[in-house]
């Protein structure tokens, strides 16, 4: 196989997988999830609010998972990892699938959106947006964006530095899609500089002072001496 279409048929399976996973580990609080390849086999590190959850009693969902991943999607020889997210408010996906719960619980679209705005952002997030469409209050379908502080649309800053979360809240007039993008206080934007204060300077060493000496210690010679002397 050329290594283009290596690489589309990665993307593709991994887009597969990440569907895959976010209907599964859905009550879990899936958070997302990393491929990478090591020279034992591929490991799958998937990220949970629940990680409890995803393990199952005595392993047993980890191992069902781990055989989905090989036999479904072609994973040669999966290792599955698990690991808490510590801080589920900067998760991007965490807080879109909380966002669909409340439209599915009936929330107002407004209500739910500016209360997921102001939760991250009182959490020290840099920028948050969220972007709801669909059905909200009629027949016709429209688009709703809340947007607060700082968020990158373009350019690489938006593909490394912005988390990205998408979710789908099913209601009776019709499927609502949310998408939610974060910016966490840690990001290292490339437009922020630092001033440094200056180093103080060292202090210059003032010259010995010479004291005076004692007149007494210099006499004058005599002016008879003087004269034998000559």
């Amino acid at each position: 196989m050329a290594i283009e279409k290596r690489f589309i048929a990665d993307g593709v399976r991994n887009v597969r997988v990440e569907k895959f996973l976010m209907k599964e580990l859905k009550r879990a609080g899936y958070g997302g999830m990393d491929i990478t390849r090591t020279p034992l086999g591929t490991q799958v590190t998937i990220f949970a609010e629940k990680p409890g959850i995803v393990i199952g009693k005595g392993g047993k969902q980890v191992r069902q998972l781990t055989q989905d991943l090989a036999s479904v999607y072609g994973i040669e020889s999966p290792q599955v990892e698990v690991q808490q997210v510590q801080n589920p408010t900067f998760n991007a996906q965490i807080m879109a699938e909380r966002l669909a719960n409340a439209l599915e619980r009936g929330w107002y679209f407004r209500k739910a959106g500016q209360s997921t705005i102001r939760r991250v952002m009182d959490s020290g997030a840099l920028g948050c947006e969220v972007v709801v469409a669909g059905k909200l209050t009629g027949a016709r379908s429209r688009t709703q964006k809340f947007i607060e502080g700082y968020v990158k649309h373009c350019g690489e800053p938006s593909e490394t530095i912005v988390e990205k979360g998408y979710a789908i809240a099913i209601k009776k007039l019709g499927v609502i899609g949310v998408q939610v993008k974060i910016v966490p206080p840690d990001a290292k934007l490339p437009d922020t500089f630092e001033i440094l204060e200056p180093e103080p300077k060292g202090i210059p060493a003032q010259p010995p002072v010479v004291e005076n000496a004692d007149e007494d210690e210099f006499e004058e010679m005599p002016e008879d001496d003087y004269e034998e002397e000559i």
